[in-house]
């Protein structure tokens, strides 16, 4: 059969955009089909307008809390609209990188509508039928909507419209106290809105241990953030015209007010209404497309990247996916073109006050998989430059084997700027470099990316040669004999 295209990207997220990114790069012909808007959720709705309200909100933090800075008062006027006006501008200056334009230059032909996968070699799209010898599904996630009674009754809000309000609401409730509830709890906390979080855990962030989530819930209580642990919203009513959530804490049941709730309890993946229900292509329990380990979905020349097919839901792990897809899809017939999609070092940060970046294993996914390990800590109340920054507030937990071996198990990094100085530990596991290395690496001074070579210098002096160093002193006696 004769193709149109060598491969066909659906939805242009990060993973499709990397995907025809590479393909038209090898000098494949390739299109990309977009029924939305170019950029997909990270640009639009996710990571782009989340960090800069983030930034603003940090702003506004530091303003309200200036004596730490040894200013006596501060204070800005400011307009709840003006702030959300600004996270459109910024997703505005962003939108070329990833726009049709951009795209069509670099060879990539961009489709905008809805697709239809017809068979596993035809789509057809705005009434007519394209054939490609490969494609990849790239449709991304939705927020989750649970079924709690009365709530499309409320002013309900999630991750994907919050972004168009302009009006401050008084109250907020958040619903979820995962990354994305707890960063957008915080930050509209800062902006001057009263917010009340429910989390049905025990803590925020259960990916991460129990000692690191802590620091963020204490400081976001600090704060003014109303955090519900063990919380559970049951029903949402209205009493005489205001919004109000029945929540539920050991048992008892308490009517709660709101102006606005925010949901932030998950994404699904995007994996119905073109085609593959048809087709047959195999899903996981959890909903998302199952790919083996070369990203292949039960239709061998039908790939899946990005969070349609990855429990890890991150713009640069979509990115990830998209070099297998691409690399897979256009080289796979060449058996030593091929290659298996590695999950071994994937980090990523969650962009609360303090921020908490890791990447490999957690204690508590280190006990789960009976994985023997010791921890070195750092407290960043001892470095300089945090310090300097009136940021001296976290923890650095490094892992590794408890013989002594110099191997980087994982590491959690809860501070200023984690996000920023974990690539180093990313760059070590990856290349199988330990901590003697980062240790042996010259750090500028001052600065926070310091953090890392005494947290390497604390490991060294647990696990130091006393062997060695006893004969050391010996030498050393003899010597001033």
């Amino acid at each position: 059969m004769k193709y149109d295209y060598n491969l066909v990207a659906i939805g242009a997220g990060a993973a499709g955009l990397v995907t025809t990114y590479i393909g038209a790069a090898v000098k494949a012909k390739v299109a990309l089909i977009e029924k939305h808007k170019m950029g997909g959720d990270c640009l639009n709705t996710g990571c782009v307008p989340s960090k800069a309200l983030i930034r603003t909100a940090h702003f506004l933090h530091d303003v309200q809390n200036s004596e730490k800075l040894g200013i006596k008062n501060a204070s800005v006027e400011y307009d709840f609209a003006d702030i959300m006006e600004r996270v459109q501008r910024v997703i505005e200056k962003i939108e070329p990188h990833d726009s049709v334009e951009r795209y069509t230059s670099l060879g990539v032909d961009c489709i905008q509508g809805e697709a239809k996968i017809k068979s596993p070699h035809e789509i057809e799209i705005n009434g007519k039928t394209i054939t490609t010898k490969s494609i990849v599904i790239a449709t991304g996630a939705r927020p989750f909507i649970p079924e709690i009674s009365g709530i499309q009754q409320v002013n309900m809000r999630h991750t994907d419209n919050i972004w168009e309000i302009r009006e401050q609401p008084k109250k907020m409730l958040v619903l979820g106290g995962g990354p994305i509830g707890s960063e957008l709890a915080q930050a509209f906390n800062r902006i001057g809105i009263s917010v009340t979080l429910v989390q049905r855990g025990a803590q925020l962030l259960v990916k991460e241990d129990t000692d690191i989530a802590k620091i963020v819930q204490e400081q976001m209580i600090a704060e003014g953030v109303d955090l519900r642990l063990n919380t559970s919203c049951k029903a949402f009513k209205n009493v005489d015209g205001r919004d109000v959530a029945i929540l539920e804490e050991s048992g008892k049941e308490e009517e709660f007010p709101f102006d606005l709730v925010l949901l932030a309890l998950g994404r699904q993946p995007n994996v119905t209404g073109f085609g593959l229900e048809e087709l047959g292509v195999e899903l996981e329990k959890s909903g998302r497309i199952k790919i083996n380990d070369y990203a292949q979905t039960s239709i061998s020349n039908i790939f899946a990247c990005g969070d349609v097919a990855s429990k890890y839901q991150f713009t640069h792990m979509a990115s990830h996916g998209a070099y297998y897809c691409a690399v897979n899809a256009l080289f796979g017939k060449i058996p030593f073109a091929k290659q298996k999609v590695n999950l071994s070092n994937i980090p990523w940060c969650t962009y609360t006050s303090p921020e908490v970046a890791r990447v490999g294993l957690s204690e508590k996914e280190a006990k789960e998989q009976k994985i023997p390990y010791e921890v070195t800590t750092y407290n960043l109340d001892d470095l300089d430059r945090a310090i300097t920054d009136e940021a001296d507030q976290g923890i650095m937990k490094v892992l590794t084997p408890p013989d002594g071996k110099d191997e980087i198990l994982g590491i959690t990094i809860c501070g200023y700027h984690a996000g920023d100085i974990i690539p180093e530990y990313v760059l070590a596991r990856n290349y199988k470099m330990g901590l003697g290395k980062i240790m042996g690496t010259i750090h500028i001074y001052p600065t926070i990316g310091e953090a890392n070579k005494y947290l390497a210098g604390q490991w060294k002096q647990k696990n130091k040669p006393e062997i060695i160093l006893n004969w050391l002193k010996k030498f050393h006696n003899w010597q001033r004999k």
